[in-house]
């Protein structure tokens, strides 16, 4: 007879977009993952003022990434068993003392988190050590809000990424545990580009926690990279011409064509089991 192995029990802490639903699914139709409770927080919008002549272009922007989330993820959703265990709770209160309690009750191994509220030092001491973050931007180079927009603003899509990290008290800073750049294609947009990422990473997530316990740590590499703390209240008009000048501009194609050697300024690790035994 074969060795039995006991399925890996996760709480997940998460948003409640569609790429966030979809995560959660993924992960708990993932065999030898169960999820035992999804914390799913309410969307908090990073635009919420009318629409107008001074926003125009970022409303434009959302509401074309929401639309290529729906083409991209509402098939799946709508299709698939949902395993999750999902509540919606109000953001930001994920660290009212209940959650932690009801969390430590649930005898689980891993707290999974994709996209929710920054977890502070109350909520952290309960679990040392098994709170796992996917932080959609290579860190250090991108840290903080919309990092996976900036590189793309900025024209180094190479920057473009996911970090698997534990967590700490910091914004971003916890110990790395894996890194992948984002999937690139000639024929690519901003919102392509994003959803193909949250579709990997969360594949790449499902062996990491499957194989936690075999991990080892990734070797130390000296680097200066380019670091850049990014925040909601820089996502701008500008900011969101610039982007779509830098694809008019054929930016992907020359990132294409360049890709074997401006992928070598990044130290990060390509293979998803590579430091996994």
């Amino acid at each position: 007879m074969g060795e039995y192995i006991m399925n890996k029990r996760i709480v997940i802490l998460t948003g409640n977009d569609l790429r966030h639903q979809f995560f959660r699914k993924k992960l708990a139709l993932t065999n030898g993952i169960e999820v035992v409770q999804s914390f799913c927080e309410t969307v908090k919008h990073i635009i919420s003022e009318e629409f107008t002549e001074e926003t125009k272009f970022r409303h434009k922007h959302l509401e074309a990434r929401h639309q290529s989330e729906k083409d991209f993820f509402e098939l799946y959703l709508n299709t698939v068993e949902d395993k999750s265990n999902p509540i919606v709770i109000e953001r930001g209160t994920i660290n009212d003392e209940k959650y932690p309690l009801q969390i430590a009750a649930m005898n689980i191994d891993l707290v999974i988190v994709y996209g929710a509220s920054i977890l502070k030092k109350s909520f952290l001491h309960f679990f040392p050590n098994k709170i796992l973050n996917v932080h959609l931007g290579l860190s250090p180079y991108y840290r903080g809000a919309g990092t996976n927009y900036w590189p793309l603003v900025d024209g180094l899509p190479e920057s473009n990424g996911a970090t698997f990290m534990f967590i700490n008290e910091g914004i971003d800073t916890g110990e790395i545990i894996h890194q992948i750049r984002a999937t690139y294609y000639y024929s690519d947009s901003s919102f392509s580009i994003g959803n193909r990422l949250i579709e990997e990473m969360t594949h790449v997530f499902a062996n990491l926690i499957l194989k936690f316990d075999s991990l080892q740590k990734p070797p130390l590499v000296n680097f200066n990279p380019l670091r850049k703390f990014c925040k909601n209240a820089d996502f701008s008009e500008e900011s969101v011409k610039k982007l779509h000048q830098n694809f008019a501009n054929n930016m992907i194609e020359m990132y294409l064509n360049e890709k074997e050697k401006r992928d070598l300024s990044f130290p990060i690790q390509e293979n998803p089991l590579l430091f996994i035994g």
